[in-house]
């Protein structure tokens, strides 16, 4: 009796190991999943293939119609102003990738197996979401590439440059905890990769990514100009050096665009400690 109580307690989570602790099983989930993703390469392939066909349908569909305030209808204009924004919205778009991944694993029960071993409460969730911002970061790497060949250029320092990517892909790694979110809390991958989406469209298409905010109605204006998406959106621009000269940031005098680099860092860490919070949670609480 006395030895299989001692195995019981040997098998048994512990209840936390601390930070170092959590970090390394954190690690050591995240290394799983990126062996997982290089043995399914199509997932690669096809997080990369959308947002090319993004930038090329939008580059030389809408780049001679749509008129970019102080320098009116322009494709080149408009290369420079689409970018930021197609950037960001494939850094929000894993958030549908990770709901799905969860949900998958909860499906296959291999959520409940983790919760048996003796490893830190979260490490899951956080080295799912780490293994997708290192998706998300090889994506970033070949649509730069490709928005290069088509025509974008930066304007700033390499500093500069590179801190507007690292802003996306805090705003991505933000968002893949609301997808961590979303997949705790359906049945079904097919569920989480719905939900993970239905509400990013109005999310990235009621902003300043893709149209100059002027042309909206007045009261989409303010939604626009304090979303958290578009102001990740005006911080890269005005990093890349993609901005106009003599052209107001903002059209009804939102803090955020006036201050986008900061409203980026505010809104990136404020939606995860809120939704990290309520995925571990979630995690937590889930039934076996």
């Amino acid at each position: 009796m006395s030895a299989l109580s001692d195995t019981a307690r040997a098998g048994a989570p512990r209840p936390g190991g601390g930070i170092g602790q959590s970090v390394r099983d954190s690690l050591v989930i995240g290394k799983r999943n990126l062996i997982r993703m290089t043995r399914i390469p199509e997932m690669i392939l096809f997080g990369i293939i959308q947002p090319v066909m993004f930038v090329v349908l939008f580059t030389y569909v809408f780049g001679g119609s749509i008129a970019i305030p102080g320098a009116g209808v322009s494709a080149g204009a408009y290369k420079e102003f689409l970018m930021a924004g197609i950037f960001a919205q494939t850094v929000t778009f894993a958030t549908a990738g990770a709901g799905a991944g969860i949900a998958e694993d909860m499906h296959k029960g291999l959520i409940d197996r983790f919760r048996s071993l003796p490893m830190a409460r979260g490490a899951v969730l956080t080295g799912r979401t780490l293994a997708d911002l290192v998706q998300t970061a090889v994506t970033l790497v070949v649509l730069a590439g490709v928005a290069l060949l088509v025509g974008w250029r930066t304007h700033e320092n390499i500093g500069k440059v590179i801190g507007g990517f690292a802003l996306l892909l805090l705003l991505g790694y933000a968002f893949t905890w609301i997808g961590a979110l979303i997949g705790l809390s359906v049945r079904t991958p097919e569920a989480a990769t719905s939900g993970g989406l239905i509400w990013l469209f109005p999310l990235t298409f009621i902003s300043n990514a893709f149209v100059p905010v002027n042309g909206m109605p007045a009261f989409l204006q303010y939604v626009a100009e304090w979303n958290p998406f578009s102001a990740t959106v005006a911080a890269a621009r005005e990093l890349f050096g993609n901005t106009i000269e003599g052209v107001p940031k903002s059209v009804t005098g939102a803090w955020p665009m006036e201050h986008p680099v900061w409203a980026s860092l505010i809104w990136s860490v404020l939606i995860i400690v809120v939704f990290r919070t309520l995925a571990v949670r979630k995690y937590r609480s889930v039934s076996h």
